[in-house]
């Protein structure tokens, strides 16, 4: 996965420096890093020193045809008395679309960051320090995209492959004498989607579009199948300017399908060295969810302005009402704001190769050693693509497929030198698995989540960067035996640039509140140099 990710900036550089015009705007920055941690449990434990070497390249590509961005990092640590939970990391963020030909571009995208493993366990904080319920991940994207017109008509076609994988968790922070949830390993996921319609007033008084889309998923832990497709007929009617009503009505099916765990003697599942069950090659593939049927929804469309977009939903489907919207403003060209409101059937791959697909090609980038990096809120550098928020993906890496439900807000401002950057969310996840098999079953068990994220960066002087960041979380889940986790964090950094040379300074303070399973809270200072090439 990260030779995906430097692959991917390679081939998007050397587009870039393909022509004198496209070369002005490329910018390639590789650099190494040492930093000294120091990191104290505020509850009376230990104090935790460790130093870290690290090398990362940070790359952007700005053309006519070309967009790309990326960041990647690869941490290393080494302690000197208590040994590190984890004494690597890898921590990177890519996305790039180019136009190859009119109509047609091809994107792609990538991702290695941290997620919580456990949805009973501690919250996800700093990727610093010993903490739990944390385990790398990493997924990535790619695929075609043909826009065209036939006459009147337009006509769209997409395809998209993608992988994701999570390491193998370690503690996790649960109470002893829980059950045992399956832990996700990988996942492939094949995307395909067509639509053909006609804009009102071309042919007809209203706006009319036909759509279809297949999608398969084959995940490695117990042997998981989802195979969706559906089709539909969308219309739009406008009604004043720029306001308009709208419907469509749809047929679909989802099939989701697993393998049963081999058992012990005492008919508990078997377990790997990495914690995962163990699949029984021999069981059929038991039905999890199956639905088959039609569906509707109606609503309004709203576009005062080419920088204020309003959508609104309200329909039938996943055999009870589903409500979905979005709304995007943008006041200045450095300013904007996105809310999306959800609701599908997902799986933990699929949602995060969709998230990921659909943040920005140029975000804003931290010197922040303390923060999960791309695990939260990622924000847009312009107003027209303020960024998006991964929290609700994060919230624990769930093999089972899940109907997820929620809404997610994303606001970010540039005053001159300065930049503000904020999101929040709540989500919903109601997870499917097969019944009538021994043991425990996550089938009908919901968890739910609300997360804020707020950032703030800004020049000082030529040679000074000051930004900080807040964060703060609340998971629950109605599995018997556990009570709601409350997260929460905060930290600044200081950066000074001698020429190549650069200084940071940061410090942190990081939480979180669990009655089940016990609370923590810890300070955190780091001081490191890095030079860049």
């Amino acid at each position: 996965m990260t030779r995906l990710i430097f692959v991917t900036l390679s081939i998007a550089c050397t587009a870039g420096i393909a022509s004198p015009a496209s070369a002005q705007r490329t910018r390639v920055s590789p650099y190494i890093e040492a930093s000294q941690v120091v990191a104290a449990d505020l509850n009376g434990g230990d104090v935790l020193t460790y130093s870290t070497v690290a090398v990362g390249v940070d790359a952007s590509v700005h053309t006519r045809r070309i967009e790309v961005q990326g960041s990647y990092k690869y941490e290393r640590r080494f302690d000197y008395q208590k040994p590190l939970s984890k004494d690597d990391m890898h921590s990177g963020l890519v996305r790039a679309k180019a136009a190859l030909a009119p109509g047609f571009s091809i994107e792609a995208g990538g991702i290695a960051t941290r997620t919580r493993s456990d949805n009973r366990g501690d919250a996800l904080l700093t990727s610093q320090g010993n903490t739990r319920n944390s385990a790398q991940v990493y997924s990535a994207y790619v695929g075609p995209n043909l826009a065209s017109r036939i006459g009147p008509l337009f006509a769209n076609a997409a395809y998209r492959f993608g992988y994701t994988k999570v390491e193998a968790p370690g503690a996790t922070g649960v109470a002893p004498g829980q059950p045992r949830l399956d832990a996700y390993d990988d996942s492939t996921v094949h995307v395909a989607t067509a639509s053909l319609g006609v804009k009102s007033g071309t042919v007809l008084p209203i706006g009319v579009t036909a759509s279809a889309s297949y999608t398969r998923e084959d995940a490695g832990q117990l042997d998981q199948r989802y195979e969706g497709k559906f089709g539909r007929v969308d219309a739009v009617l406008p009604i004043a300017r720029g306001f308009a009503i709208g419907g469509g009505i749809g047929y679909e099916k989802i099939q989701i399908r697993q393998r049963d765990a081999v058992r012990d003697a005492a008919n508990n599942p078997v377990v790997d060295a990495n914690g995962r069950f163990v699949t029984n090659p021999a069981s059929p593939r038991r039905l999890a969810y199956n639905i088959d049927g039609m569906f509707w929804d109606a609503g309004v469309i709203w576009k005062p302005s080419r920088r204020t977009f309003l959508e609104a939903r309200v329909g039938r489907r996943y055999n009870s009402m589903s409500y979905t919207g979005s709304l995007s403003f943008q006041p200045s060209p450095g300013s904007g704001a996105q809310i999306g409101v959800y609701d599908s059937v997902q799986t933990f791959g699929q949602q995060l190769n969709g998230s990921l697909s659909a943040l920005p090609t140029s975000f804003v980038t931290t010197t922040d050693p303390f923060g999960n990096q791309y695990g939260g809120c990622v924000y847009g550098t312009v107003g027209s693509a303020a960024g998006g928020c991964l929290n609700n993906v994060f919230s624990s890496a769930a093999t089972s497929a899940y109907r997820s439900r929620g809404a997610t807000a994303v606001a970010v401002s540039r005053i001159g030198r300065s930049r503000v950057g904020m999101g929040f969310g709540y989500a919903r996840r109601d997870f499917i698995a097969p019944t009538g098999t021994p043991g425990f079953t996550v089938n009908g068990v919901s968890d739910q989540s609300l997360y804020g994220n707020v950032f703030a960066s800004t020049e000082m002087g030529r040679n000074g960067s000051l930004s900080g960041s807040a964060f703060g979380s609340y998971a629950t889940t109605d599995i018997p035996g556990n009570d709601g986790v409350i997260g929460w964090g905060a930290n600044t950094a200081y950066t000074h640039r001698f020429g190549p040379l650069g200084a940071t300074l940061s410090a942190g303070v990081f939480g979180f509140e669990n009655q089940s399973n016990g609370s923590s809270a810890a300070a955190q200072a780091l001081l490191g140099l890095r030079y860049g090439f």
